[in-house]
């Protein structure tokens, strides 16, 4: 059986810092954006099957969401703005991307790859799963921009509502994102004396 590199470079996601081009009071890499993320694509798929009369797999959209920028194990993390202020740039962008999805995928043993091609080359995720897990990467990233605003750092000060338009668009035939958000969100923002003395 060959040996394969496949583990090695998801071994690397803590390496990768995000924000790059940014301040940041609390440095996040990719390994703890994708448990984070993992951990509200979970919860919301729970809440649209609990309160929403969904019927997703939540397991499945964790792990949807666990793979879901392992792109950037070889390209880094890409500023928002960078990608997606030129259509032209976005294109190009969105293929590399998908290069380095499939070189991932190919690290796999041809036995495996089957069953990681829905995680792991974004195209090919299911549109549902896909949609709740870009919802939770849109979450996960508001949060963290309230959180650095908490902080007084006001290079978040333009994230945070480009992230609320997008939340809300989503949030608009998502009722679990509104469900979520009530649920959840406000308590993300509080110190740990607080958290402590919740009952």
């Amino acid at each position: 059986m060959k040996s394969s590199p496949f583990l090695a470079w998801i071994l690397r996601m803590p390496l990768i810092k995000r924000w790059a081009l940014m301040h940041a009071v609390k440095r996040e890499n990719v390994a703890e954006h994708s448990h984070q993320v993992a951990v509200i694509a979970h919860l919301l798929a729970c809440i649209r099957n609990t309160y929403c009369g969904g019927s997703l797999n939540p397991e499945r959209a964790a792990t949807v969401a666990l793979y879901h920028e392992v792109s950037e194990t070889k390209l880094q993390d890409i500023n928002h703005v960078t990608k997606y202020h030129n259509p032209d740039l976005t294109r190009e962008f969105k293929k590399i991307e998908e290069m380095a999805e499939k070189e991932c995928l190919e690290t796999l043993a041809p036995e495996l790859q089957a069953q990681f091609a829905g995680l792991l080359v974004q195209k090919n995720v299911d549109p549902e799963y896909k949609k709740i897990v870009k919802a939770a990467d849109l979450i996960s990233a508001y949060l963290k921009a309230c959180d650095e605003l908490h902080f007084q750092n006001k290079e978040f000060e333009q994230v945070k509502p480009r992230l609320e338009k997008m939340i809300n668009t989503y949030q608009q035939d998502m009722p679990e994102i509104d469900i979520f958000m009530r649920m959840f969100a406000d308590k993300c923002l509080v110190n740990v004396d607080q958290l402590s003395a919740e009952p």
